[in-house]
């Protein structure tokens, strides 16, 4: 598979914005996608990720943040298809590997979402499986279902960035 690759592999809830899988050297390419995405790419085209604590990093007030947070990798069973309505998920891996899905076919009858929290789960019949780790980045569009630190072959601890860019 050629580097670099775009894919738009899900669709989402009556409408057709798919995610973005790419490298972080073509982030700039998708600037002035959203009013807020710039913010976020420009952070991470000055920013040395490597060099962030743990924790929250505000970026543009409450409209773009950055979390940097370590976790193991678990089972696909272990964990659900997560969506948000206001935020897009920007998802880094700054060392270790992860597999992130997309998921596809979402039961929206059977969503559960906490609006305060601006995060709920939603079962998906199919997905598609994107391979992480450093120099790559994905963009989950809001309501868009995403199965984040899924196991890797190669790696069961990552350290990674989610930065949130409102919708």
């Amino acid at each position: 598979m050629k580097k670099g690759i775009r894919f738009a592999a899900a669709l989402l809830q009556k409408e057709r914005i798919p995610m973005i899988y790419d490298e972080i050297k073509n982030i700039h390419k998708y600037k002035g996608i959203s009013r807020w995405f710039d913010h976020a790419a420009d952070f991470l085209l000055k920013t040395d990720l490597s060099g962030l604590p743990e924790g929250p990093v505000e970026i543009a007030e409450d409209h773009v943040f950055a979390n940097v947070m370590e976790a193991d990798t678990k089972d696909e069973a272990q964990v659900s298809f997560e969506i948000h309505k206001k935020y897009w998920d920007i998802q880094l891996d700054i060392a270790g590997t992860e597999v992130i899905q997309i998921g596809l076919c979402p039961d929206w009858q059977k969503v559960q979402f906490d609006e305060e929290a601006d995060f709920g789960t939603v079962p998906c019949k199919e997905a598609v499986s994107c391979v992480m780790g450093p120099g790559r980045f994905i963009i989950c569009m809001q309501q868009e279902p995403h199965k984040p630190t899924l196991s890797c072959k190669s790696s069961t601890h990552v350290r990674k960035c989610v930065i949130k860019v409102e919708a």
